[in-house]
Order: C-alpha cells, then structure tokens, then sequence
C-alpha cells in the first residue's frame, strides 16, 4: 500500500517584512496565492525512512533528515510513538530553490501522505501545528488557495479570490539562499525605521475581484531590493517580462525566481516566449492560480 499527495507551489503577491525579531525571525504580512505547479510526494511503508526524488533538478534535493518531507514523517510518528519507517518519493515539478516553496510543499505532502497510511487520525489543527514547527511556508501549502501569513508567515488566515490568475514564472541559472536574503534585508534596512508589516487592502480587494490589472498595482516584495543586491542580474529578467507586456514583475519570495503577472493565457504565452529567447532566465514556466492545497491523490 502507498498513499500520494500532490502539493502546489506558492508566489508571494505581497510580502511585507518587519524588523529582525530577537529571535531572528522577522514579522511579516505575507499573501501567498498557491499555483497550478505541483510536486508529488508518495509514502510506502519500509524498514526503515528514506527519500528519494526524481524530476527537474532532482540531484539538489536534499534526501537526508534535513529533508522537510523526513523532518514531517519523523515529527509525527514521534506524535505518535511510532517508528516514521517509510520511503518518501518525491516527484518533483516545483523548481528547486526557487523561491516558490518547493520543500515546504514537500513537508506538507509527506505529512498529509503519512497521516492517512498510518491512519494517524490527525486533526487538520494538528496537522497544521506541526507544519508550522516544520517551517514558516508549510501550513501554507497544506492549505493553499490564497491566505495571508502573519506572524513569520505560519499563522494563515484563508483569502476570497474572485478569479482566476495567470502567471508566468522565470528560474534563475543559480539559486539563494533565503537566510541570506534576510541578513541582506537586514543590512540594507540598518539604521532605518521599519513599519510593523501589514497586508495591503487594495491588494486584497484585487484578489476578492479576481482583477490582475488592479492587483498588478498593489503587488509588493520588501525582499526584492535585498534579491537583486545579491543576484543583480535578476534586474534583466524583470525588464525583459516587463518589456513582453507583463501587467506586474517581482522577485518572488525570497527569490530567484521572478513572477510576471499576465492579463489572460494568451498573455502569458507571450511574456513566456519573450523570456524564453531572452538569454536572462534558464527555464520559464507558465500557471495559474489559485490551486488547491495538498491533496490526497491516490492510495
């Protein structure tokens, strides 16, 4: 017997950052919309844990402990005093290291993979509980859909989206590091007043009326400037999905993928092409939003 879980990626539409906490985190308003590029996570049973992964640079995944996918099988058969013996399979078609929560959604996956082959009985606060001690973006992609993450991103709160999105989504030749990004962010912002983050209505109004000309207007990333101090050339990929009539360009996350929002799919198409001949990007990837939350797919 085995169980699959599909899990999506997420773009940050806002993310606002706070200042550095005494206990390094930062506070954030962060309005994640999870989109329609998913990994899928399978769990079988087996003497003793181990991951495995396949897909699109499948050999930059972690497959020890420090995988979140293991950290969330360990986490709760420790809940429930049972051994996590199981082999995760991780298909993957979220970019890795992209900026687009790959392992969180990975964490969330096996969590919800485990729970239902060990028939664990979790409860959806649990679940959640324990995707929270896993990372800050993972109970968003237990849930998906759109929320707004406070806190440092784990406490949700679900989101109206009135339509449907369309994003085009340009991976980077290297990755970044996202603890980085922040010591950048917090470099930058040295001996600046910075404001408690908060979430922006005119966006959140954007997304209750599925408008991307008005959420194109209100789409903010207070990690972008600190993205493009470490990974300069960031700035030619988000000129050049501007120049291919992108509605809205943004480092996504803490990067270094960048997300362009389009007007329709034939929009996108077309920002996606341009990116593609540009000579700035290494993939180019086209979705749409919202997308469900980790799913039981088969088991």
């Amino acid at each position: 017997m085995s169980v699959t879980v599909r899990v999506p990626a997420k773009v940050n539409v806002q993310l606002a950052v706070g200042a550095a906490r005494p206990d390094g985190f930062h506070d954030l308003a962060n309005v994640f919309l999870a989109v329609g590029l998913h990994d899928e996570v399978t769990v079988t049973p087996a003497d003793e844990l181990r991951v495995t992964c396949e897909g699109p640079d499948a050999d930059q995944v972690p497959l020890d402990v420090t995988n979140l996918a293991a950290r969330a099988a360990i986490a709760l058969a420790g809940r429930r005093g049972i051994e996590p013996a199981v082999h995760i399979h991780i298909a993957k078609d979220i970019p890795v290291a992209g900026g687009m929560a790959g392992g969180s959604a990975d964490g969330a996956g096996a969590l919800l993979a485990c729970d239902a082959l060990w028939q664990a009985g979790a409860s959806r606060a649990e679940l959640l509980a324990i995707c929270a001690e896993l990372g800050s973006d993972v109970p968003f992609s237990l849930v998906g859909g759109a929320a707004l993450g406070t806190g440092r991103g784990e406490q949700l709160r679900t989101l109206e989206v009135g339509g449907t999105f369309h994003w085009v989504f340009a991976m980077a030749g290297r990755g970044l590091s996202t603890p980085a990004v922040f010591r950048e962010f917090d470099r930058l912002s040295e001996g600046i007043g910075i404001p408690e983050p908060v979430a922006s209505e005119e966006l959140l109004r954007a997304l209750a009326k599925g408008d991307p000309d008005a959420l194109a207007a209100a789409v903010s990333n207070d990690l972008q400037p600190a993205a493009l101090s470490l990974f300069p050339e960031l700035a030619g990929t988000l000129a050049a999905g501007t120049a291919a009539g992108a509605l809205a360009a943004l480092v996504s996350g803490s990067g270094p993928t960048t997300a362009f929002l389009a007007r329709d799919p034939e929009s996108a198409a077309k920002v996606a092409e341009t990116l593609r001949s540009s000579g700035t990007c290494r993939t180019v990837r086209t979705a749409s939003g919202p997308a469900a939350g980790a799913t039981v797919i088969g088991g």
